[in-house]
């Protein structure tokens, strides 16, 4: 049987190509290079559509959350980027930054996406392991993850080696990434924690206690119908 979210994507997919077919995608293309109204309405129908994502040139964060990320990447110019999680997202960043490398999971996701990117950007394949003895596995809470361990995944981020300018946690065992995030931010850099919706992500926000300042922003997203949350972390006192 299928999902709601599987019914909501294929009805979005298939008004795609109805107004493909009746000519009506052409001419929502060119408003929604004009306004975001028209391009977060155009985006309803690229949801989990790489190649439509990147046309847009948005991430799948808060509206309000890519225009503070993009006015820091105006101001830095080489900034470095690093992202557990890949996707439209990265190729947005590498457009902005100095460079970006992206860590994912899953292998054909990871080769789609690369094959995409400029020469200044990367995605790195790390693939979960079977947990097996290991004392302490780092789990991940979304559904079908079960008994994988995500240890070398949220560790890539010390073989690439901080500081960056952002860092994005979009990825799978978010909550282990942040304070390892915290641990190679530069000053003055930014934390994209997406999908704060869900408890445990802001329950792995609280638990840093006064070591970070939090903006919460909410509203229009790419893709999606309803408002949702991203947040933007940065060190106390940054």
């Amino acid at each position: 049987m299928m999902n709601a979210k599987s019914l909501y994507v294929g009805a979005t997919h298939r008004l795609r190509q109805g107004a493909a077919a009746v000519g009506v995608l052409d001419a929502w293309d060119r408003r929604a290079q004009e306004s975001r109204g028209w391009r977060w309405s155009r985006s309803l129908l690229a949801v989990y559509d790489f190649e439509d994502l990147v046309a847009l040139d948005v991430p799948w964060w808060t509206f309000a959350a890519s225009d503070r990320i993009d006015a820091l990447l105006r101001r830095r110019h080489d900034a470095r980027v690093f992202e557990w999680g890949s996707g439209a997202s990265t190729v947005w960043l590498a457009k902005r930054a100095g460079s970006v490398v992206a860590v994912e999971h899953d292998e054909s996701w990871a080769q789609m996406v690369d094959a995409a990117l400029p020469a200044n950007a990367q995605v790195q394949f790390v693939s979960p392991q079977a947990i097996t003895t290991q004392a302490h596995p780092v789990r991940s809470g979304k559904s079908g993850f079960a008994g994988l361990d995500f240890t070398e995944y949220v560790a890539q981020i010390d073989v690439v080696g901080g500081p960056f300018d952002v860092i994005v946690i979009d990825g799978r065992a978010r909550e282990a990434c942040l304070p390892r995030a915290l641990d190679h931010l530069a000053p003055g850099g930014v934390i994209v924690f997406d999908n704060v919706d869900r408890a445990r992500y802001r329950d792995a926000i609280d638990a840093q206690g006064s070591r970070i300042q939090v903006t919460w922003t909410r509203g229009l997203t790419p893709c999606l119908p309803y408002p949702t949350r991203t947040a933007l972390i940065t060190h106390a006192g940054s």
